[in-house]
């Protein structure tokens, strides 16, 4: 953005300042994000409640967008930055701490546009892999992520970080009972593919010209027995025998391309 051109204001509504610096977590009912991305998306989602933005001043100047005048924001160096956040985490000079975005319930997806996926993740617990799998719904339209509140990490930065922004677009549904929320999904019109290297079938074969859910299971151990039944059909990747699977991130980037270019 050249100099002295005027930039548009970033949105969110600015909570009070309370207290100091953090050691690495979060004030209780808080999250805490960083990478240059992640805070700027949320700031600017007006869903968003920031409470404080700790920021160097280089990086400040390279958000898109100009913060309201009121805003909690303190300037930091690098090293106070660090001490903020995961160890080695890569902040690139912002760490924003601000409240959970709402629950979303199941409802409020299934009668969206019927082009656009559901992904839904059993037991997927690494949430590098869950915010690389928010990414790749973000960029190919899916309608929501779905997993189980018990079974899945929770909001925070390692999951801002690698979803590069997406955790402000995709709505991330978490359920009590995986194996319900699938029946609903399927009450909604939705064809249900669990992905596992198990299938007969190429998931190209196995997607129907209908609304699609796709089903990923942890590494390792897949899908659970009983989520595996609630799928309508089973489907693998035709991947080649010199590797035995792939990660879960890159198995469903992958799927959501199949289910958009099909």
């Amino acid at each position: 953005m050249a100099k002295g051109e005027r930039k548009r204001a970033l949105r969110g509504r600015a909570g009070r300042m309370k207290g100091g610096r953090g050691s690495g977590r979060a004030s209780a009912g808080q999250v805490r994000l960083w990478g240059r991305h992640a805070v700027e998306a949320a700031l600017k989602n007006p869903e968003r409640v920031h409470r404080k933005l700790w920021a160097t001043r280089e990086a400040i100047e390279t958000l898109d967008g100009e913060l309201p005048a009121d805003f909690p924001l303190e300037y930091a160096d690098v090293t106070d930055l660090a001490r903020l956040v995961a160890k080695d985490a890569p902040h690139q000079g912002l760490v924003l701490e601000c409240a959970p975005l709402e629950d979303r319930h199941l409802d409020e997806v299934l009668d969206g546009d019927p082009a656009r996926p559901l992904v839904v993740l059993d037991q997927v617990t690494d949430p590098h892999n869950v915010g690389a799998i928010l990414r790749s719904a973000a960029a190919f339209g899916a309608a929501a992520l779905i997993t189980q509140d018990r079974h899945a990490p929770p909001e925070g930065g390692v999951i801002g970080k690698a979803a590069s922004g997406a955790l402000e677009v995709v709505p991330w549904i978490r359920v009590v009972n995986l194996a319900r929320a699938l029946e609903q999904v399927a009450e909604a019109g939705y064809w249900r593919i669990g992905l596992t290297g198990a299938a007969e079938a190429t998931l190209a074969e196995a997607l129907p010209e209908r609304p699609v859910a796709l089903v990923l299971g942890a590494e390792g151990e897949g899908m659970r027995h009983n989520i595996e039944a609630h799928c309508d059909a089973l489907a693998k990747l035709p991947i080649g025998d010199q590797i035995e699977s792939l990660n879960v991130s890159n198995a469903g980037a992958i799927a959501l391309y199949a289910v958009a270019t099909r």
